[in-house]
């Protein structure tokens, strides 16, 4: 699939000075920083990350969330107010709605990046803080399931991809091209570069983590399912870890959507594996909702 890119007009500039340094990936990597994550869904759980950047003892903070929204038409104040309320910087959104592949102020000073096909399905944001705007480099739209974006923060490239994954009902054709274009997106970001996957995967990955140790921990909820595993084996590939199952948390803040009585995890995030030392925190947030 041919995927949507958009550049500003700043990049070739920022790439002809990255390529001067021989140890810029290197440096990447070395980054210290803390991360905290809370999280949320619209129907059940909310979830927010901290990220800590230091350079040459600077030392940036963002918060960086997922939400499945269910349709963004007639929300936009609303989420810009709970991001303003929540002090978030960035907030991957699913199940936008809204067709088109454009960027567009929400209120409150933040600006949504997003791309959809049909009004009424699927559809995927990334929603910035406006002081973060300019710090963007790239855009990508693969897909009304798939989109990335890519910043420069304090010298510290940043790829921030937003994910919605086919429902369990769905065909396995479907299944299997949402993972080949998360796959697309994952090898056309270079080693060096951090990479926070926010997505509503629409699966459990499970309860303990024997034999998968190197890409999950200990505390899930529920059984793992078909697409649990397919999370499991991307994450396998792309040699990342699943942040949320790393952190012991009350049931409550683990459950992303409560439904007729059901309680579960369908909503994940991922970074690279070299990365995850760099987490301090990771649970969902209940008490707020966008209705």
């Amino acid at each position: 699939m041919q995927a949507e890119v958009e550049r500003t007009r700043h990049t070739d500039t920022h790439r002809r000075q990255r390529d001067t340094r021989n140890h810029g990936e290197r440096w990447i990597q070395s980054a210290g920083g803390n991360w905290a994550t809370i999280g949320r869904r619209s129907r059940g759980g909310r979830r927010v990350h901290r990220q800590r950047e230091k350079r040459k003892g600077k030392s940036v903070g963002l918060r960086i969330g997922t939400l499945n929204v269910g349709t963004m038409t007639g929300k936009g104040r609303e989420l810009a107010d709970m991001m303003e309320r929540r002090k978030v910087d960035i907030l991957c959104v699913q199940e936008t709605r809204w067709k088109g592949s454009k960027a567009r102020s929400i209120g409150a000073g933040f600006k949504l990046f997003y791309y959809g096909v049909d009004s009424k399905r699927n559809g995927v944001g990334v929603v910035l803080k406006e002081e973060f705007v300019r710090n963007v480099l790239e855009v990508k739209r693969v897909s009304d399931r798939v989109m990335s974006l890519k910043l420069e923060i304090e010298g510290v490239m940043l790829n921030v991809v937003s994910g919605y994954a086919p429902q369990v009902g769905c065909e396995l054709e479907e299944k299997e091209r949402f993972w080949s274009e998360l796959d697309e997106v994952m090898e056309s970001i270079p080693t060096g570069e951090i990479v926070v996957i926010r997505t509503d995967f629409n699966g459990h990955v499970g309860e303990g983590n024997t034999g998968d140790e190197e890409v999950i921990g200990k505390f899930e909820v529920k059984e793992r399912n078909l697409e649990g595993q397919m999370v499991v084996d991307f994450a396998k590939r792309m040699d990342m870890g699943v942040v949320n199952t790393y952190f012991q948390k009350r049931e409550e803040h683990r459950v992303t959507y409560k439904s007729r009585g059901r309680r579960t995890q369908v909503d994940y995030i991922l970074c690279r594996r070299g990365n995850l030392k760099e987490i301090s925190d990771c649970k969902v947030v209940v008490g707020e909702s966008v209705a």
